[in-house]
């Protein structure tokens, strides 16, 4: 059988359903979001940790969050390594269903912004794909493909470390994936209105 009829049939589970049903809105936010993952290859890597902010309005509100480690032994097993960061660190620790179902609760239908987004929101699609899910409906923005329209430079992409420095943010050791969203959160409003985005 083709595997996209089966995909028609496929019972999926309820969280994703009524994710789907919040696309028949308008987004009234957005949602900065980064990950922290064990590699680059989408197929066979994992997701570790997840940091995001919600903008309203041009404001960053730190009070609206999400932030976990995903809780990845198998992982960590079939690869020979240590979960110790995992287990000694105080952030919230969820199992890979449990996190990927909260940060789609968490996000709705708000538009992603991200540095290299696309990675990070394949990253995400394919543990939805283990949950018997779709893939994301969420319109993404991706900080460095803003600046390079507003420069008009399609040759080089920059890191996050570089376009902070350009946009003069104060030097920031960041640590997780949170401090990261927080930096593209910044990044984004100042590109947003040197680009005239409403």
């Amino acid at each position: 059988m083709l595997d996209w009829l089966k995909n028609i049939n496929k019972e999926h589970p309820e969280f994703w359903k009524t994710y789907l049903a919040k696309f028949d809105q308008k987004p009234k936010r957005y949602v900065v979001f980064t990950t922290e993952t064990s590699g680059l290859n989408p197929e066979k890597d994992v997701i570790l940790s997840i940091g995001s902010f919600a903008i309203i309005n041009n404001k960053i509100h730190i009070g609206d969050n999400f932030e976990s480690i995903l809780l990845q032994y198998k992982y960590f097993h079939d690869n020979g390594l240590s979960n110790e960061f995992i287990l000694e660190s105080k952030m919230k620790k969820l199992g890979e269903p449990e996190a990927i179902q909260s940060f789609i609760e968490y996000i709705g239908n708000a538009v992603l912004i991200g540095h290299h987004v696309d990675f990070d929101v394949e990253m995400i699609n394919n543990a939805l794909e283990r949950l018997d899910c779709g893939r994301l409906k969420n319109e993404a923005l991706d900080i460095d493909v803003m600046y390079r329209k507003l420069v008009d430079i399609n040759d080089k992409q920059f890191s996050l470390d570089e376009l902070s420095e350009i946009f003069k943010l104060p030097k920031n050791y960041r640590n997780s994936p949170s401090e990261d969203a927080y930096t593209i959160a910044l990044l984004f409003l100042k590109l947003k209105k040197k680009l005239g985005i409403k």
